[in-house]
């Protein structure tokens, strides 16, 4: 074990030794709430309010013999820092970072619950999507030689690097789901499906182009897991927080808003096949809802770029949206044949699952082969696809 960790018991005496913490006073009470493969989570309720302690695991909790590298905590405290400055609001303050227990101490979101569970369910919080849009914009642009000019761009991306952890994505992402990999987890229902699916030369194509671009390409410090478990929602007051920012790299922008892109398709195959039909219509709505957000907040931006000989707004963003296409495609599909699963898809009865996972198969390939148009039609095509597959 690199480091010691923490348990319920010893994390009030681990609060009072942290100087930066030293408002909050005494911890009264403490809970554990993560339920992920990388942290240990721990809610504390002190005199001074409350607060999250999320501290790096050393190995991948369901499986031990998996190491990683703890010091990921410490990329995510300064993704966090950046983020807080260029999109204030959209992701939780940040009150610490203890580089030798690979602890961060961040705001406490416990009056949120995480987007994912609500979708499940069937709710509807309006709004979420734009304001995600909005976040990737926001980060797009302040981060980027946009915002930083191309000498301040070359100075962060030196500091904010994450291999490690970008590798796991290349292998999870756009790797394994494409060969026969111990990770992978296949129903027998499904084991044509994926063969035809990750077997067609027009998809491995697509994804072998969309992970040299993912590896190769450093425009901004992308949240770089930016799916509906990762987001944390509240409608009265309204409030949306995007968290977990651990995978944050330079990477492509298109790369976080087609993570969320992906995550629609999920949740309506999801929706779809337990005949909400309404639902699954309305969660593909947020594609364009978060494209929409995002286009305008970056115009909006625009005028403010560090060189303003940089004239050509329209084709940046037609590349983002085109990125976008092939990376939803790419998450999606991971989540129904590789490592990690989702609750949206994990959580159905087997026939059920069997069938939203050959419909999120299809539309995952319709994005790789086929995503041209505005974001409205093309996920109203989604929707017809997975319908017809999820019959």
């Amino acid at each position: 074990m690199s480091h010691e960790l923490l348990t319920v018991d010893t994390v009030p005496g681990y609060v009072a030794t942290r100087p930066a913490l030293a408002r909050f006073g005494a911890v009264s009470r403490v809970r554990e709430v993560g339920d992920g493969n990388l942290n240990l989570v721990f809610v504390a309720e002190a005199q001074g309010g409350g607060l999250v302690l999320k501290q790096a695991l050393p190995y991948v909790r369901v499986d031990p013999t998996w190491p990683i590298t703890p010091e990921r905590n410490g990329i995510e405290g300064r993704a966090l820092r950046v983020h807080n400055q260029v999109a204030p609001g959209l992701v939780p303050e940040i009150y610490d970072n203890d580089d030798e227990r690979h602890v961060i101490a961040i705001e406490n979101l416990s009056d949120h619950r995480v987007w994912r569970g609500a979708l499940n369910e069937g709710l509807r919080h309006e709004g979420v999507a734009e304001d995600l849009g909005r976040y990737v914009a926001k980060v797009a642009f302040g981060t980027s030689v946009f915002g930083l000019g191309a000498k301040g761009h070359k100075a962060a991306l030196a500091d904010a690097a994450n291999p490690e952890l970008c590798e796991i994505t290349e292998d999870l992402v756009f790797t394994e789901p494409y060969i026969v990999h111990e990770h992978n987890r296949i129903l027998p229902a499904n084991e044509a499906d994926v063969a035809a699916y990750a077997g067609d030369p027009d998809v491995r194509a697509a994804i072998g182009a969309a992970k040299i671009a993912f590896m190769t390409h450093a425009e901004a410090l992308i949240h770089g897991d930016l799916h509906t478990g990762s987001v944390l929602v509240r409608d009265e007051p309204h409030s949306v927080r995007a968290f977990d920012v651990e995978f944050a790299f330079y990477g492509l922008v298109g790369f976080d808003v087609g993570a969320l892109w992906g995550n629609y398709v999920l949740a309506a195959a999801r929706a779809l096949v337990l005949g909400g039909d309404a639902h699954a219509a309305w969660v593909l709505a947020q594609a364009a809802a978060t494209w929409e957000g995002f286009a305008d907040e970056f115009a909006a931006l625009w005028p403010g770029r560090a060189d303003p000989r940089i004239i050509d707004l329209e084709s940046y963003l037609a590349k983002v949206y085109a990125d976008a296409a092939l990376f939803a495609a790419a998450k999606a599909a991971r989540r129904v044949i590789g490592f990690s699963s989702v609750s949206d898809i994990a959580t159905l009865p087997e026939g059920l699952r069997v069938r939203a996972i050959r419909a999120v198969l299809a539309a995952a390939r319709l994005l790789l082969t086929d995503a041209a148009g505005e974001p409205e039609p093309l996920f109203d095509r989604v929707g017809q696809v997975l319908a017809e597959a999820g019959r």
